[in-house]
């Protein structure tokens, strides 16, 4: 492993105590490196060290000032270690100095990973602004709501102003559009002093095609493997030891310099790596590394298709150590519970039958045959606990990559859509709300680029019509480089305090609220659980305890309803919850106590809650 200098970014520019700047670049495809100032008036050639780094120390050089390298004597290109590209993707790269931010948080203490409430969000569409200074004015909304932590989408720079940002071709850049890296500082540190941890999605899986200009550096990527999105990163193959500092010095970058307390790791099953270490497992070691040194703890989360906890297992039981990740298919069961859909990765679903194993086992299919995928898929996860799994009702790839990008609102019921949100919250797992649906916001998410190469704007506008060339009777898929795809996807601030969405608002007030005060949902033991399920009658019974308390929900997914049973033992059953309420705008309440084994009449698809 090649240890890295966790006190110190390395790579690209930065400064020392007396304002020198110290120069690092990885480009050993190169036979001369030149530092361009000035718009390429005044050259500094760099010295050639070993394994392909040039490096130099200059006075010629401060924060703020603009720089490009020149690769062997001819092109000229922006650093690919730049921190801030204030002209975008294909002009110079900004030298900051990171370490001058005048942090406020020395008392913050990250969250125990287990009492994490997440809430996913893209900083465009977020707010009106599009801004990292837009979502501040926001951190106190979401602190009423009951979430404590934030995900958001990638950062890093991509072309123009309007991406996902999974098209991201500076890694260690922070967009210019949300306000560049003094303000994601600024808003880590603000969500420090109002309680919230920040999660930062990242990309580690591939690059942009627009500005992506790694390969003229260095073998960043490698013919050996394929992804859906782009060449792979260059992890295992010849020259892999300069990609592999890349990314960690990346990672740790974000959690020392911008005191970032987790990272969300996209698609971490297309990161190919067959060496005696996986990339994830060295990250981790540095990572522990860094808490070790800093004392400030940090989660590595991962999305992950594989149902394989060797990702999630400790180092120690020679796993990669990742600390939690993304379960699709606990949201697959629940969509196709709700909705009957059996398209795609959802015909591997059965609906209600699965979801109950989600709720007892976190992954459906551990070692059964997967028709979908032809093949039998998974590993037990039997001794891995509920704060590893992440759980949810939609996400932005479950809405946005559907053609026309609605939001679960527009797919099932009111009623139903509270139901959903109590399945997800008062599951054992680690629950994550998708922006605007504590609300139900009815903006659609969609798929939104802004290529400035045209193109590859056209490649990107008809592959979306190729893709959705079968659902043409749904419509037309939106066009990615239109401005008003992007403006349509916008939260409505305005609707919070309307009708049903501010109804649906408190009732996820509400959900989240007993989450956080009832010992036998706060507590994550999956070992506390027993669920049962009607497939003919579409109802679940999901019972948790902790102590001497119980909680049982029943939920009722039928459209009809349904009498469902409470445990039997002698205790008093006393109502928590009952979306049906006319509280929260539904058609009748149930019974307010309920005797050792009664039968209770739960309204279509809603559900009760009971404590005893």
């Amino acid at each position: 492993m090649n240890k890295i200098d966790v006190h110190n970014k390395a790579l690209g520019v930065s400064f020392t105590n007396n304002g020198l700047a110290e120069v690092l670049v990885w480009a050993p495809k190169a036979q001369q490196v030149e530092l361009c100032l000035n718009d390429g008036n005044t050259t500094i050639p760099l010295r050639k060290g070993e394994f392909g780094y040039w490096h130099e120390t200059t006075d010629q050089l401060s924060p703020g000032d603009t720089y490009k390298f020149r690769l062997d004597e001819e092109q000229e290109y922006p650093d690919p270690a730049s921190v801030s590209q204030p002209e975008g993707v294909h002009g110079p790269s900004q030298a900051l100095d990171l370490l001058k931010f005048n942090w406020t948080d020395e008392a913050w203490q990250n969250l125990p990973l287990e009492d994490y409430v997440l809430y996913e969000l893209h900083t465009g569409t977020f707010s009106e602004e599009g801004t990292f200074a837009g979502l501040e004015e926001k951190l106190d909304y979401l602190k009423d709501l009951g979430v404590n932590a934030i995900e958001i989408m990638p950062v890093a720079q991509f072309p123009g102003d309007r991406n996902w940002g999974y098209d991201g071709v500076f890694p260690f850049a922070v967009q210019d559009s949300y306000g560049g890296p003094k303000a994601l500082q600024h808003l880590v540190n603000t969500c420090h002093q109002k309680g919230l941890a920040v999660v930062l999605d990242v990309v580690y899986n591939h690059l942009g095609p627009e500005g992506n200009y790694l390969g003229e550096y260095g073998h960043y990527f490698t013919d050996k493997y394929n992804t859906p999105w782009g060449q792979a990163l260059n992890f295992d193959d010849a020259w892999c030891d300069g990609v592999r500092r890349y990314f960690t010095e990346n990672l740790l970058m974000w959690f020392r310099d911008f005191h970032i307390d987790a990272v969300r790791m996209d698609a971490v099953h297309a990161i190919k790596d067959f060496s005696p270490n996986h990339i994830l497992r060295e990250m981790k070691q540095q990572v522990n590394e860094l808490v070790e040194a800093t004392g400030r703890t940090h989660y590595m989360i991962v999305e992950l298709d594989l149902n394989d906890t060797r990702f999630i297992n400790p180092l120690e039981e020679q796993g990669y150590g990742m600390d939690a990740q993304w379960v699709d298919e606990f949201h697959h069961a629940l969509r196709v519970t709700m909705t009957g859909e059996d398209s795609g990765y959802y015909s591997d679903f059965s609906g209600i039958a699965h979801l109950a194993k989600a709720y007892e086992d976190a992954y459906v299919y551990d070692g059964q045959f997967s028709p979908h995928r032809n093949k039998t898929f998974g590993v037990k996860a039997a001794h891995n606990p509920g704060q590893q799994f992440i759980v949810f009702t939609q996400n932005h790839d479950q809405v946005g990559n559907r053609m026309l990008g609605e939001r679960l609102g527009e797919l099932v019921s009111y009623e139903i859509q509270k139901l959903a949100a109590a399945a997800v919250i008062f599951s054992p797992f680690l629950p994550m709300l998708w922006m605007g649906e504590e609300y139900g916001e009815p903006n659609r998410f969609q798929y939104f680029v802004s290529h400035t190469d045209p193109d590859l704007a056209e490649a990107v506008r008809n592959g979306r019509k190729a893709e959705f060339a079968a659902f043409h009777a749904q419509g037309e898929a939106p066009d990615p480089m239109d401005e008003e795809t992007f403006q349509n996807s916008k939260l409505q601030w305005d609707l919070v305090q309307k009708g049903q969405h501010h109804i649906l608002f408190r009732y996820y007030q509400t959900l989240l609220r007993l989450r956080r005060e009832l010992p036998a949902l706060k507590n994550l033991t999956r070992k506390n659980l027993e669920v049962s399920c009607d497939e003919a009658r579409k109802t679940l019974t999901l019972r948790r305890w902790h102590g001497d308390q119980q909680i049982i929900c029943l939920m009722n997914f039928n459209a009809s309803a349904q009498p469902m049973a409470l445990p039997s033992g002698g205790k008093t059953w006393n109502l928590v919850l009952d979306s049906a309420a006319p509280d929260w705008d539904g058609p009748q309440a149930a019974q307010p106590t309920a005797a050792s084994g009664a039968q209770v009449t739960v309204q279509p698809e809603s559900v009760v809650v009971y404590q005893a």
